[in-house]
Order: C-alpha cells, then sequence, then structure tokens
C-alpha cells in the first residue's frame, strides 16, 4: 500500500511567490529577497570597474610623484577601493567638518567632487607655507586663504587625472567651490550612481582617506573609450564609389594657359627694355612649359608647333 501523501505545506506570513529563471513560482523567505534598482543595474560590470581599477592605478602612481616633486616631501598614496554608491549615502557617510572640493572636467558634464579630511589639508597648507607639513592635532575648517592655496594641490590632482585619458585628449579641469558640510550639497540627485575612488595618501606616516567622486554621466563617455569592441563589430570603411564624369561639363570653357619659369630680371632691367630687344632663355627651362588650368598647375610639357601654330605636348601631370 502507498503512504499518503503529505499535506500541501501552509505558505508562511513571510514567505513570498517568486518567478525562478525558468519560469515557475516557488516560495522563498522574505528575509532573501533584496531590492534591486533597475535604474542602476548596468552601471559597471565586473570587468568594467577593474579596468577602472587598472586605468586608476598607474594614476595614483604618477600623482604620488608628482606630489612629492610639488611639495619636497616624499608624499605616500594608495588606491584602497573603487565602488559604486548612491549619492545620497555617500554624503551621509561624510565625517562633519570635512573638506568637499567641488569641479567639473569639460567637456565632460556632471559635478565631481575632491574629499579629504581638513587634517590632511592644514598639513599640505603648512607644507606650501614652507613648514615640515606636520598634522595638527584636530582637524578644523580651512580658512580662505588656506583654501586658496589647497586649490593649488586639487589643481594639480586633477589636471594629473585628465592627463591619464589620453583618449579624450580635451580634458581640462575647472574648480567650481568648496563645501564643509555634505548636508548642504547638491550637486546631483539622491539617487544618483556615484563612482568613488578611496585612496589613502599623506607626507610620512600620516595617512589619511582621499576620495575623488564622479557621476555616472561624467565617466560614461569615458567608459566607452576603455570598453573593447566585440569581434566582427570593427566599421568597414564603405568602398569609394567610382567617379562618373557629368556630361553637364561637356560645354564649360576653362582657361588654359602654358608658361615656363628661369627667367631672371631686375628690376632695373626691365625698366631699360625697348621694342627689339632679344632674352636669353635656358633651353632646359624654356622646354619645361607647365599647363595651368584655371590658374591651377595641372600637366607638365614641351613647347612647339603644330600646322603652323604654337602648341604643347603634354608630357607628364602633377600632382596636387
Amino acid at each position: 500500500m502507498s503512504e499518503p501523501a503529505a499535506p500541501p505545506s501552509t505558505p508562511d506570513a513571510s514567505d513570498v511567490f517568486v518567478f525562478t529563471a525558468r519560469g515557475p513560482r516557488e516560495l522563498r523567505k522574505a528575509a532573501d529577497i533584496k531590492g534591486h534598482d533597475f535604474r542602476q543595474s548596468g552601471f559597471l560590470a565586473a570587468s568594467e570597474l577593474r579596468r577602472i581599477r587598472q586605468r586608476h592605478e598607474q594614476f595614483i602612481r604618477s600623482l604620488a610623484a608628482r606630489l612629492a616633486i610639488f611639495l619636497r616631501l616624499e608624499f605616500s598614496l594608495q588606491l584602497s577601493k573603487v565602488q559604486i554608491v548612491g549619492y545620497q549615502k555617500f554624503t551621509e557617510s561624510l565625517p562633519n567638518p570635512t573638506h568637499i572640493t567641488l569641479f567639473k572636467t569639460d567637456p565632460l558634464k556632471g559635478v565631481g567632487l575632491l574629499v579629504i579630511p581638513p587634517r590632511l589639508g592644514l598639513t599640505l597648507v603648512d607644507r606650501l607655507l614652507g613648514g615640515t607639513g606636520q598634522a595638527p592635532e584636530e582637524g578644523r575648517e580651512l580658512t580662505e586663504i588656506e583654501v586658496a592655496l589647497f586649490d593649488q594641490v586639487a589643481t594639480l590632482l586633477l589636471t594629473e587625472w585628465c592627463n591619464h585619458w589620453p583618449e579624450m585628449r580635451d580634458l581640462r579641469p575647472a574648480l567650481l567651490g568648496h563645501e564643509s558640510n555634505s548636508h548642504f550639497l547638491q550637486t546631483a540627485a539622491p539617487d544618483t550612481a556615484m563612482l568613488i575612488l578611496s585612496m589613502n595618501g599623506g607626507i610620512g606616516e600620516q595617512s589619511e582617506p582621499i576620495q575623488l567622486v564622479f557621476p555616472y554621466v561624467t565617466v560614461e563617455p569615458l567608459l566607452r573609450l576603455l570598453s573593447p569592441s566585440l569581434p566582427g563589430t570593427e566599421t568597414v570603411a564603405p568602398p569609394v564609389a567610382k567617379l562618373k564624369w557629368n556630361p553637364e561639363f561637356d560645354d564649360m570653357q576653362v582657361p588654359i594657359i602654358a608658361e615656363w619659369h628661369g627667367l631672371t630680371m631686375t628690376a632695373g632691367e626691365i625698366t631699360r627694355l625697348k621694342a627689339g630687344d632679344l632674352l636669353a632663355l635656358d633651353p632646359a627651362c624654356a622646354a619645361q612649359v607647365q599647363i595651368r588650368l584655371n590658374h591651377v598647375a595641372k600637366f607638365t610639357g614641351r613647347p612647339g608647333t603644330s600646322d603652323g601654330k604654337w602648341a604643347v605636348q603634354l608630357t607628364g601631370d602633377i600632382n596636387p
């Protein structure tokens, strides 16, 4: 005798019916279901993030050398993380106070952010003023003079970033402003996906976080330059159509001029010329006649006669 079938399980209040990849519905725990924002689903694939990281590792090494020369002191810099975070979530995670430089990279769209702790900003300012680059015990907001000095470092950093995109040679940075409280930032919509490059840098043993932040609209054209072309998608130049003569030009008149060069005279000699004088021509130059069609040199030839009239025999063409 067969065993009686087990009664169907009663769905728990926290269970949710979901469609599987193969089609049928299944019960899943609500806690196992994660929300998905389809507006940002295709922002960056793992391979794209890897190519972005490789490009910026080169940028970090070059930037560390440039800063060391600029500050005349060793400046350590390492790339720690490349990630995608929503704009609101990112701004809420920033401490207060923090020094934020707003910038734009023309001709790309969108406003980027350069975020550093005030202690690191004050350290760099101290070095620019001739100090040892000693970090203060406590951070504070930068004064207007200190902000103007730090802008030199920000401009150097952003210029070096632009130089590491040779595929887009006309990139140029422009500083837009500064902010010390992230809650007052309104450079993008709250749900905008942001590419965040997290670095650790400082003078000597000091190490502070530095963040370079770009909205998706800014990096999208650069991502297309990094993406390799798919096999079979290479663009093939269309075949050049064979030129055809337009019969409408048959009766068009074109002025033809035959001339040669090689006779040179001074202005005084020309003023003394009179009727009956003979001018000696170099035979080699006289044999090389230049034919001009509508005042444009097109052919070379030899002078002669034909049926009792002066004529020129074409001997070659002149490439433009």
